[in-house]
């Protein structure tokens, strides 16, 4: 076949041949002008000074704390002993997980909902609160990004709302957004009856599109234009609240997420230490420790408990 194509090549007139390359030209030619992904902005968006219609939405787990507030929570009702030394190697293994994946697990979500659920239930709201205040006092002061943090402080400077979006419990949401100087917060609210921890969420997680919904009700009552607002987050499941503003911003993104924003032109920011250390040697490093931390916290307590 190859000899026949030869042949075929070598009986054509120089015309057809001149016709031909200049054909296979024009077809590379148009190929290059096939629509191609919007590049991602070079700089930040600078929000306008005084803009009462434009506010910014920051999700929390890994955009403004590096690893899942859920988590900080769980080792500090531990070292309250609030539960056992299994839940909280469960706690741990969610972390690691979600440090080595940079993205959140349905059933690792659904798990912690139902651990911390069963935890607080018959508990006092005030009781918890407090906890949160000795719990986060320590997580806040190392565990913020300074890049994040320079975002939030950036929109705030412009005299504009800034709202935490999370799937973290109320409690933990507002204490993280009123220590960080934010508007107020958005969170995953839990039923209480007088005063206390009933066991049950009101109307579920504040989740994936949930979050969305949440912004968008939130805009509606605050007289907010979408399009005039920004939106932080590191995860695919916020690709709905994302998709709502017209700032979008990706923080320190997993995988589908980074695929995503490049596709739609999207500006990313990682503020981990180099992409690859980030996405493979630093979590799974994070991961260990978090295990080797969560081990020995279990220890110590237990050597208290036995002296």
């Amino acid at each position: 076949m190859a000899a026949l194509r030869r042949l075929t090549q070598s009986r054509r007139s120089t015309g057809d041949r001149t016709a031909l390359a200049a054909e296979a030209a024009a077809d590379a030619a148009e190929a290059q002008l096939a629509p191609q992904p919007p590049k991602a902005p070079a700089g930040d968006h600078t929000p306008e000074p005084g803009d009462v219609r434009a506010a910014a939405f920051f999700d929390c787990d890994n955009t403004i704390l590096r690893g899942a507030a859920i988590f900080y929570l769980g080792v500090g009702l531990y070292r309250r002993r609030f539960f056992s030394r299994r839940d909280l190697a469960r706690f741990a293994w969610q972390q690691a997980a979600f440090r080595l994946r940079g993205a959140e697990n349905p059933e690792h979500i659904a798990d912690a909902r139902d651990s911390a659920l069963g935890l607080v239930a018959g508990k006092r709201t005030a009781d918890l609160e407090r906890i949160c205040e000795e719990i986060f006092e320590p997580v806040l002061a190392e565990k913020v990004w300074p890049g994040t943090r320079a975002l939030v402080q950036m929109h705030l400077d412009a005299g504009q709302r800034v709202w935490l979006v999370t799937a973290a419990p109320q409690e933990v949401a507002r204490l993280i957004a009123r220590r960080l100087g934010m508007t107020g917060a958005l969170g995953t609210v839990a039923e209480t009856r007088d005063g206390e921890y009933t066991g049950r969420l009101v109307d579920g997680m504040l989740h994936g599109a949930a979050k969305a919904a949440a912004v968008q009700e939130l805009a509606r009552r605050e007289q907010l234009d979408l399009a005039r607002c920004a939106a932080f987050s590191d995860s695919a499941n916020d690709i709905p609240m994302l998709s709502l503003v017209g700032h979008p911003y990706v923080i320190n993104p997993d995988g589908a997420l980074r695929r995503h924003a490049r596709a739609m032109g999207w500006r990313v920011r990682d503020f981990r230490t180099g992409r690859k250390a980030a996405r493979i040697g630093l979590p799974a490093a994070a991961g260990l420790g978090v295990l080797a931390g969560a081990a020995a916290a279990a220890v110590a307590v237990h050597r208290r408990q036995r002296a």
